[in-house]
């Protein structure tokens, strides 16, 4: 703190932004000479002794004067002062090393949310279950490729070759070896490739061929037999328009290259030489003799090429095989030391005017140790990916690790990807997305983060329902998709965020379950159906903090605060409440009872005398209550003993909603329209109510009888109807039942709250019980004025209604503060409007507003989603007269359309 200041900060964060103060323990350092000028040399040595904290830090100065304002001050110093200062010293300071903790941990917690938001905004996902498609199955596919305009080709082990579709539907199909003599054995496919730049399909046989078709007609092209070896692995790659790279592994680890330059007219006069078995067909060896031709063999490996590629931006040819000290090489075509000599060797044996009458050899040549590049892998390398931007390579083999090496360096891999419980099968990089694609030969499916290196994605066999043994495995760009051959052909497509219009605002990126609005500390707290919780500034509509709720892959459905808005308590599908510091995302406790647990779809923060509980209700149909107990340190809570009345007496349908009407009432509401009252301290049934359907009701099939909202209103204007204390529930087709709770439980009224005669799912209540506000399925908000309110009539008018959002609200709050109302949606967004329907703004929007300043807010406008919305269009009678326009915009058909839709 500088000498001049005379008061410090009050705060941790107010010390840091003290100016020259970079840290709380920055003043520890230098106060032992600017205490003894002061005090004198004999007064510092006695009363000033130096005190260390950690590594050599002397006293500070500002504990020394807080020490002073706690003692009586004298002006002489006894004996014993020094003992008492030395205690006063210790308290002190370990309560200040105490806050630090804390203080530290805090800010950790904050950065490490900080952290998932990004991860969060990375995030991808795969659209489960996989699309499968069982034509032709129950031979493996040796590969899957893919054609410029995106659709997929698969070939087969007995040659079977077969079109898809991107949505797997066969377009194309035929059996390659089913022509030929009767007494021939039958053939088989090693592997496959094409040949995009001439519309080629190239094969690789059992019987040391490679065959070459039409990829479209599949019309037999010709063939390049007599190959010493199988290819195991084939590639074709082209380093110009018009040269290709023709390169295969074997089981001897030799990669055989084929250079063919000129390749359209050379491969046409192959077309021309004579057939075998009705395939025009040259031997390899007088291929290699051609002008146009290159050929070289390489010994790479000591066991078998699991993987082989020529990757043009490298100009380097990539095998792999699983023996591990050559696990890995990435190569040269041809050899670049000492080319002059090798050089003229290949043009004696290929080119040169003897070479005609020399038979072709097939002994390997070994590659000088500065032309390649040598990975040694654990268990060897039984499928890999190279990529130019980054430049990456991947692999993966049997250890289940996948690895990232910078291709130029084979020392140590970059970084190490754990998390498959299988050996690899393949590996897919796709940079545009900055993604790695791995499948383990159990059938699980990983997405990484290139850069971060994580897992952003896992699915399960159990759940993408990928089963057999996986044969071959592509990704394909430009559909976003992966496509794997199993038991069936597989894809699955990425998940893709939605695009909105440019104009379109979200407050997160997937539908919104629940919001409210904590007044303690001025903020909006929302939670998504990803279980994402999002904290807002309710004065600008900022984000203040992001957090992941998810605890076991569960999701949020409903949400509430405890008495001060402090803690946040949320409830998921898991069966299981949480309770959360929502300032920096940390779960303070766990709420769940023992055995099977049901979806939990709402929850009260309640009262009862000076007690605190946390009630919540759902699927199980039963109402479950903890105790809210701070001295209780446990992490897992479990329930109270439930009510015998609940047991023998309660609901018979999944719970909906609760509410409170204090000191002692609590009302509970079903999916089977059923209401029940309850006193909480007696736990018995203080009534219940169950609305008894009109004639004209009785026989519609489908008829949602559910009440998803309640609420209790304690207004003396009704009086008149029934007691003071009422309550209010959703009824049939829009409607709203007004019922009396203490004076035997009867239904009292109803009356239509919704102008399309939508389900009224929000209820809520303003202004000391004087305004009725009540959200309907398709985002309309309503407002009725208790005090003017007419129940005799069954469709009193509203005083004002506006439309908020385009699908089903899921939160509505008044904050009577400031005359606001607080609105959340499955259309992905967070909302505040003022009381009488003007739009203040959508939480996450580029513009901040002032809740006090009307001219920082949208009104007049509307949020542009709701504008261009067709049910948003206004109830204009001259719109529905009759003419000659379609019966499409006829007001009967349009108003029948908008009936009741299926909850």
């Amino acid at each position: 703190m500088p000498l001049g200041k005379k008061f410090r900060s009050s705060s941790a964060s107010g010390r840091l932004e003290t100016k020259h103060v970079t840290s709380i323990l920055s003043e520890l350092r230098g106060t032992e000479e600017r205490a003894r000028n002061r005090a004198g040399p004999e007064k510092a040595d006695d009363f000033l002794t130096p005190w260390r904290v950690g590594v050599g830090e002397e006293q500070p100065e500002w504990l020394v004067r807080e020490l002073l304002k706690q003692n009586n001050r004298r002006h002489s110093v006894t004996l014993g002062d020094k003992a008492q200062m030395t205690r006063s010293r210790h308290r002190i300071i370990n309560s200040s090393q105490s806050f630090e903790t804390e203080f530290c941990t805090y800010m950790l917690q904050e950065h490490k949310e900080k952290e998932n938001i990004v991860r969060r905004n990375e995030q991808v996902a795969f659209t489960l279950p996989a699309i499968m498609n069982t034509y032709g199955h129950g031979i493996p596919n040796v590969n899957i490729h893919f054609t410029p305009d995106g659709a997929m080709v698969t070939v087969r082990e007995d040659g079977f070759v077969c079109h898809w579709s991107p949505d797997l539907t066969p377009q194309e199909t035929k059996h390659m070896f089913s022509e030929g003599p009767a007494n021939r054995k039958s053939k088989w496919v090693s592997d496959f490739t094409l040949m995009m730049e001439h519309n080629k399909l190239m094969i690789g046989t059992g019987d040391k061929e490679i065959q070459i078709y039409e990829l479209f007609s599949l019309e037999p092209y010709c063939q390049i037999s007599g190959l010493s070896t199988i290819p195991l692995t084939l590639d074709c790659s082209y380093t110009d328009p018009d040269r290709c790279c023709v390169l295969y592994g074997d089981a001897e680890g030799c990669v055989t290259i084929i250079l063919i330059s000129s390749a359209q007219d050379t491969l046409r006069l192959w077309n021309n030489l004579p057939k075998i078995e009705n395939i025009p067909n040259i031997a390899i060896g007088n291929a290699a003799l051609h002008p146009n031709v290159t050929f070289i063999r390489w010994k790479v490996h000591r066991d078998w090429v699991t993987q082989a590629k020529y990757f043009p931006a490298f100009q380097a040819v990539v095998s792999s095989s699983s023996e591990e000290s050559s696990s890995l090489v990435i190569g040269c075509v041809l050899p670049l030391t000492d080319s002059a000599q090798q050089l003229n060797e290949i043009n004696e044996i290929c080119c040169g005017s003897k070479t005609k009458k020399k038979q072709l050899s097939w002994t390997p040549h070994v590659r000088a140790l500065c032309d390649q590049t040598v990975f040694t892998v654990y268990k060897g390398v039984k499928t890999f990916d190279l990529c130019e931007k980054p430049s990456l390579l991947v692999t993966g083999g049997m250890d289940r690790l996948i690895r990232l090496w910078n291709p130029y360096f084979s020392g140590k891999p970059t970084g190490v990807l754990r998390g498959h419980s299988a050996p690899i099968f393949s590996v897919c990089i796709s940079s545009e997305d900055n993604r790695i694609f791995s499948v383990s030969t159990d059938a699980t499916v990983k997405i990484w983060h290139i850069q971060n290196q994580y897992c952003l994605f896992t699915a399960d066999p159990k759940v993408s329902k990928l089963y057999g043994d996986i044969s071959a495995c592509s990704y394909s760009p430009p559909m976003k998709s992966l496509y794997i051959a199993a038991d069936c052909v597989a894809v699955l497509p990425v998940k893709l965020r939605p695009r909105l219009h440019s104009r379109f605002t979200v407050s997160h990126n997937e539908p919104v379950m629940c919001s409210g609005y904590s007044e303690e500390f001025r903020q909006v707290v929302s939670c998504s159906e990803g279980a994402v919780v999002k904290v807002w500034d309710f004065d600008t509509g900022r984000q203040v903090l992001e957090f992941d709720a998810r605890q076991d892959l569960t999701s949020i459905t409903c949400m509430t605060f405890d008495s001060k808005g402090r803690r946040l308590i949320t409830g998921g599908r898991d069966g299981c409440l949480r309770v959360w510091n929502f300032n920096n995302g940390q779960c303070l406790k766990t709420l769940k009872k023992d055995g099977k647990r049901c979806e939990v779809l709402d929850c009260i923060f309640l009262k009862v005398h000076r007690n605190f509980y946390v009630m919540s209700v759902g699927r199980d149909r039963r109402i479950d209550i903890y105790s809210d107990n701070v001295q209780d340190l446990h992490h897992v809570q479990r329930p109270q003993p439930s009510w015998q009345d609940d047991l023998m007496n309660g609901h018979k349908g999944d719970i909906l909603c609760v509410a409170q009407c204090p000191p002692s009432l609590v009302a509970t509401s079903s999916y089977d329209g059923e209401i029940i009252v309850w006193n909480v301290i007696s736990g018995c049934i203080h009534c219940r109510f169950v609305h008894l359907l009109e004639a004209e009701h009785q026989n519609i099939k489908g008829l949602d009888i559910s009440v998803p909202s309640i609420i209790f209103l304690k207004n003396p204007r009704l009086k008149q109807f029934s007691s003071t204390t009422t309550l209010l529930s959703s009824g049939i087709r829009g409607c709203v039942n007004l019922w009396n709770v203490l004076s035997g439980g009867k239904l009292v009224s109803n009356f239509k709250a919704s102008k399309f005669q939508q389900k009224i799912i929000k209820l809520a209540k303003a202004d000391k019980d004087t305004r009725l506000y009540t959200a309907d399925r398709i985002g309309y908000i309503y407002v009725y004025n208790i005090e003017k309110l007419n129940l005799e009539k069954k469709s009193p008018r509203a005083e004002t209604f506006w439309r908020a959002h385009t699908s089903t609200i899921t939160s509505l709050q008044i904050v009577d503060s400031d005359q606001v109302v607080l609105t959340s949606s499955t259309d992905h967004t967070v909302r505040l409007w003022s009381a009488q329907g003007d739009f203040i703004g959508t939480f996450g929007q580029p513009d901040i507003w002032n809740v006090h300043i009307p001219s920082s807010w949208m009104h007049p406008n509307v949020p542009y989603e709701v504008l261009v919305d067709p049910l948003s269009m206004p109830d204009d009678d001259t719109l529905y007269e009759k003419s000659d326009l379609p019966e499409a915009i006829n007001r009967d058909k349009t108003v029948a359309d908008r009936g009741e839709l299926k909850y």
